[in-house]
């Protein structure tokens, strides 16, 4: 982040679109890694949803608009697990866990933008996409859970 100024405006959105073209790239890469075909798509979605992302950070650098954000909950798995490392033909729970971590990552980038502006519209496009990010991080801990602790017969 010491490349730019990250308070001015438009250092923080291009920052923020090379943030969003680097997610793309991870989970294009890491679909390349995994076998499983739920996992594989599920990594295509997620890629599809940072490059809209991305798409919205270009319409807000032309537009000025940001919008709500629902509320996100927050489960707290990635942090309380060990990060798996990436490796060929890795297990679906470890690919949710990493991406899990890498969504918090991102989130946490863009909350702590989002700190160092006052109140207005660079602040509130921040948080939104802190929030989106905590949205991605939601879903993979649910695949997460639903792959490593997977239901018995007996309940």
């Amino acid at each position: 982040m010491a490349d730019c100024n990250l308070k001015d405006s438009e250092s923080i959105i291009e920052r923020a679109i090379r943030n969003e073209e680097e997610a793309y790239e991870f989970y294009m890469d890491l679909s390349g890694k995994v076998e499983d075909r739920d996992a594989k798509d599920t990594l295509l979605f997620m890629a599809r949803e940072e490059k809209g992302h991305k798409e919205y950070l270009l319409k807000y650098r032309q537009s000025g608009f940001a919008g709500p954000s629902k509320p996100v909950i927050d489960y707290k798995v990635a942090e309380n697990l060990v990060k798996p490392d990436i490796q060929k033909d890795i297990d679906s729970k470890d690919v949710y866990l990493i991406a899990a971590n890498r969504e918090l990552n991102a989130h946490n980038f863009y909350k702590g933008l989002a700190e160092l502006h006052p109140a207005g519209d660079i602040r509130e496009m921040l948080l939104r996409m802190a929030t989106e990010e905590l949205k991605h991080k939601e879903k993979f801990e649910y695949l997460y859970a639903n792959t490593a602790f997977t239901q018995t017969a007996g309940g």
